[in-house]
């Protein structure tokens, strides 16, 4: 009972960073119904901003976010504004051109690293790495003996108050709800008078900011190269499949279920088998729930 509890505890706290991840390729999906195949390489940029932060001046990875999220937010209008868009504003035989660009731009994103930084692995050794803290410190009476590490509950906090944040920003001011209106009917918030082209730019901006930050709360438990950047794609690819095209509610369930569901099976069947079963899930959804786990939402509001 001990290590299914400590199991599902450190699943949790993954599948919080997880859908962090997943919230920003979900945005640029349901704006531009684009996949940013490029995804995982922003979130490598941001970990190497934060580890250069940290080398040269000091700075605690989980700080630099206040220097990673704004530039990975420049970065990411830069690529939207002057590569992305002309693309899009191309009738082209592919109509995928727009996803192979973010294919190659994340490609030259990790050459550039590897020039840079070599290819040998990186890592912040802050001093609280390898530290955990129990339950029985706060909770004397406590039935079990549950350790946590500390970077990661460091991590998981940070990208709560990240999520909430940008529920705030989407529900409560005026480009947030435009951002959403865009996302739902393009057309209509077009005729309502919203520059969508302008919602587009600062989505894909958004959303580069997110992964970046994300980015900077893995970076003190992760080993960072320049090839890092194609398994969080990855990730954040299952996450937007399998919580609903262009539902951030969806990324932050679907987030959650696979990092629960690694969990497990890294515990129960061995690490290798972690993304095996990411696999596994990917597939299972694809197959029952194509739409994602909103759609069944949908499902039973409309039941009733």
């Amino acid at each position: 009972m001990e290590v299914l509890l400590q199991t599902l505890i450190a699943g949790l706290l993954l599948g919080g960073l997880y859908a962090l991840i997943g919230l920003g390729m979900t945005l640029i999906m349901g704006v531009m119904k684009i996949i940013n195949l490029a995804h995982g390489e922003l979130m490598m940029v941001g970990m190497y901003v934060a580890y250069v932060l940290f080398s040269a001046f000091h700075i605690d990875p989980y700080l630099s976010i206040i220097v990673v999220a704004p530039l990975l937010f420049l970065l990411g209008i830069v690529f939207q504004k002057y590569l992305i868009n002309p693309v899009l504003r191309v009738e082209a035989i592919l109509p995928e051109n727009q996803v192979i660009l973010t294919v190659g731009i994340g490609m030259v994103l990790a050459n550039v690293a590897t020039i840079i930084f070599s290819s040998n692995y990186q890592s912040t050794p802050v001093s609280y790495a390898t530290t955990a803290w129990y339950l029985t410190d706060f909770w004397k009476g406590a039935p079990l003996e549950l350790s946590l590490s500390l970077p990661w509950s460091v991590s998981f906090v940070f990208a709560i108050f990240i999520t909430t944040g940008l529920w705030f920003f989407l529900s409560k001011t005026d480009t947030g709800k435009s951002i959403r209106a865009t996302a739902q009917d393009y057309d209509a918030a077009l005729l309502m008078g919203v520059n969508v082209k302008k919602m587009r730019v600062v989505t894909f901006g958004l959303g580069s900011a997110l992964v970046g930050s994300a980015g900077c709360l893995f970076i003190p438990i992760y080993y960072l190269y320049p090839d890092l950047g194609g398994q969080f794609t990855l990730i954040a690819f299952v996450i937007t499949i399998l919580g609903g095209l262009g539902s951030t509610i969806g990324a932050i369930i679907g987030g959650i279920i696979l990092g629960v569901f690694e969990s497990l099976t890294a515990t129960y069947l061995g690490m290798g088998w972690a993304p095996v079963g990411r696999f596994a899930i990917f597939i299972l959804a694809l197959i029952f729930i194509p739409g994602g786990i909103v759609s069944l939402f949908k499902k039973r509001r409309l039941a009733r």
